[in-house]
């Protein structure tokens, strides 16, 4: 049977293509509206990529500018983008003089963020750091900082961050440290020995940055 060609059927085959992009649109509307109505009442966020802008200091919290703040849940990550509070047994956190902080998904993301402080932060530099934490993984909690300059980290471990990478567990004890090295393998290293090759391998060319 030869196709229609007349202008009846044209207009007909423009009606059919316009009805079925609106009800594309429609569904995709009424997907994001459900999809909202599921998300729970102060959960964040989908991941996109944006500029993480630091989180100023309140002095209403009854902390100390440079102590260890809770991660708040709208922070974002400015290496990786990521919301930390999604992975707190992971979390870092920087203090700046100005009691401006970042919270980082993994101590991996600290450290990649103090190598190359200006492409995250432009303006920023490590003369402005006032304090570094990073969260105990021997604690068996959540909640525990511990000082990152002073902190024990394994390298080489089974265990996988929130970018489902190789990282950098950090621990407030050696021993705590090198007891995890033993069950799940790994080296230990101080702060000071996590230089820039090292990162620059664990990062690797597909981790996602800003």
């Amino acid at each position: 049977m030869a196709p229609c060609t007349t202008p009846a059927c044209s207009r007909r085959a423009l009606l059919a293509g316009g009805l079925g992009a609106l009800a594309t649109l429609g569904f995709g509307g009424a997907w994001a509206v459900r999809r909202a109505q599921r998300m729970p009442a102060g959960a964040p966020p989908d991941d996109v990529c944006i500029v993480a802008p630091p989180t100023p200091y309140d002095s209403a919290s009854g902390l100390a500018p440079t102590q260890p703040r809770p991660v708040p849940t709208g922070a974002r990550c400015p290496v990786c983008g990521m919301f930390p509070t999604r992975a707190p047994e992971w979390a870092a956190q920087l203090i700046f003089a100005d009691g401006d902080a970042h919270f980082f998904d993994s101590p991996l993301s600290l450290f990649m963020y103090l190598q190359d402080m200006g492409r995250y932060s432009p303006g920023r530099d490590a003369a402005q750091v006032a304090a570094l934490y990073v969260t105990d993984a021997g604690d068996g909690t959540a909640a525990r900082w511990t000082d990152a300059r002073a902190a024990f980290y394994v390298h080489g471990s089974d265990a996988r961050g929130p970018m489902r990478a190789g990282n950098l567990p950090a621990f407030a004890a050696r021993e705590a440290a090198q007891a995890f090295a033993a069950r799940r393998g790994g080296t230990v290293l101080a702060f000071d020995a996590v230089d820039a090759a090292l990162v620059a391998t664990l990062a690797g060319p597909g981790r996602h940055r800003h």
